[in-house]
């Protein structure tokens, strides 16, 4: 075979890269890298849609994918610099007769060869890394890859009012340096998840949750003034009629407006609350330390109390504890769907049932699904057969209302029971602003931090049938359906 035969001159270039690659190392590695090249391309229509909403074929295509394929690109350099640095060479035995110098034919084609192929892996290592990057900041891939683990708090995220806003907003936001942060945090609950050792459930608040300034105030200003609201509050009874109530109340939000208000006394301009809390949950907090706009300090302790290490700085989480993985309560849960006609208030005695139905215990959602529904038509066909026999549509959506509170603020599997997740913005249902609130807090002058009711709102009404405020300022709202 001479020089000139064109075989030649193809084996003459090949040869290098044969000679090279031949070790067990560097062909696993193309072996990698061809596989899942050919798994990407097929892939890279349903990617290039934005059809990745399925958690399964994001994890494929963003997270299984690119692993092997790098890994396949380490590889193969690795076993050749492994095979030349074992048999003791400087080079390359192909390349012996005609140097290793750009004139050389064999040389230019074989870097010519590298130069492709580094470009057309560049491109895929590009669009999945970018792809991966992506898809890791997607609610999808938060809410829904570790099912068990993210399942309470990626229900309540869909029932919130920042429900079409990314959990990376909050839970991240913008900069290079939270987002590494972010990212290695996230390797030791990937080994968590994997061998099973996460927490049942997870605890709150989260420890190294970026500071609200950076997040929430991107959007919320607390120094800026907000003007009064009214809030009204409506009540079902345990009676038969489900006789409801409203209370109405004046908020005052306030804000940058010389510590008026909720927020201008709690974050106004100049203000600085640091606080001690003693359990882990911030839900018993002994030691207040207020700083006034114009410097002066003043502390505030329960009898006894003493700050326990570093303590906090007051933010909006501190309240706003929850702002998009709310839980209620069963009480509180059938009023909002009772006022919203979920369930309906029609229903002898639906408030009562609902609650006790909600309140029973479960084994497991499935067994929850089973027997909540059927319980309360049961109910109905033994107490109201002729509202059975006449109503039978209202009382299965009831019913159904009733299972899709359950769903949503209960999980078995993870250990999250009513009540277990406080909720601090009020002082209903939890401590919330009775945490300080409370009269005991007092501070050596003999001040105390406030109770009075009207710091933060004015109660227009108390549990009244039909406001006589509601009337004046045209709040009316729609009756529930009659039974049919």
């Amino acid at each position: 075979m001479t020089p000139n035969n064109p075989e030649s001159r193809g084996a003459g270039w090949l040869s290098p890269i044969i000679h090279l690659s031949n070790n067990w190392i560097s062909l696993t590695g193309v072996v990698m890298v061809t596989t899942t090249t050919v798994f990407w391309l097929f892939l890279l229509p349903i990617t290039l849609r934005g059809q990745t909403e399925n958690p399964y074929i994001g994890m494929l295509a963003f997270l299984a994918i690119p692993a092997p394929f790098f890994a396949g690109l380490i590889l193969i350099p690795l076993g050749i610099w492994l095979k030349r640095h074992r048999e003791g060479r400087t080079g390359i035995p192909p390349l012996d007769r005609g140097g290793v110098r750009w004139s050389n034919p064999e040389v230019r084609r074989l870097a010519y060869f590298f130069g492709v192929s580094t470009v057309i892996n560049i491109v895929i290592a590009s669009q999945l890394s970018y792809g991966a990057v992506n898809y890791m900041d997607t609610t999808t891939f938060c809410g829904k890859t570790c099912h068990n683990v993210m399942q309470p708090e990626y229900t309540a995220y869909q029932n919130s009012p920042h429900a079409k806003v990314e959990c990376v907003k909050c839970h991240i936001g913008p900069g290079a340096g939270w987002f590494v942060r972010s990212k290695l945090s996230g390797v030791g609950q990937v080994f968590a998840v994997t061998f099973n050792t996460y927490p049942r459930p997870i605890p709150t608040p989260v420890r190294n949750l970026r500071p609200a300034r950076e997040t929430c105030e991107a959007c919320h200003w607390p120094q800026k003034y907000g003007e009064d609201r009214v809030r009204v509050i409506t009540t079902f009874a345990d009676d038969e009629k489900n006789s409801a109530t409203k209370t109405v109340l004046l908020m005052k939000i306030g804000g940058g407006n010389n510590g008026i208000g909720i927020h201008g006394t709690h974050l106004g301009p100049g203000v600085r609350i640091h606080y001690w809390n003693s359990d882990e949950a911030r839900q018993n907090i002994p030691w207040v330390e207020y700083n006034t706009p114009d410097g002066k300090t003043v502390t505030f302790a329960a009898p006894e109390a003493k700050p326990n290490g570093e303590g906090r700085d007051m933010d909006c989480m501190d309240c706003h504890n929850r702002p998009s993985h709310t839980y209620e309560l069963p009480d509180r849960a059938v009023d909002h769907a009772m006022n919203a006609g979920l369930i309906s208030a029609s229903l002898p005695f639906a408030k009562k049932k609902a609650v006790e139905i909600l309140k029973a215990n479960y084994a497991s959602r499935d067994d929850a699904a089973r027997r909540i529904p059927e319980a309360f038509a049961a109910w109905y066909r033994q107490s109201y057969p002729e509202i059975w026999a006449r109503s039978q549509a209202q009382v299965r959506s009831s019913g159904a209302e009733a299972l899709a509170i359950y769903n949503r603020n209960i999980f078995p599997d993870m250990n999250v029971t009513w009540g277990h997740y406080p909720n601090n913005l009020g002082h209903a249902d939890f401590p919330g602003c009775f945490r300080c609130h409370d009269g005991n807090h007092s501070a050596k002058s003999g001040a105390s931090i406030t109770q009075d009711c009207n710091a933060c709102h004015n109660l227009l009404a108390m549990d009244e049938a039909n406001p006589k405020v509601l009337t004046d300022l045209g709040i009316t709202e729609a009756k529930a359906p009659e039974l049919r």
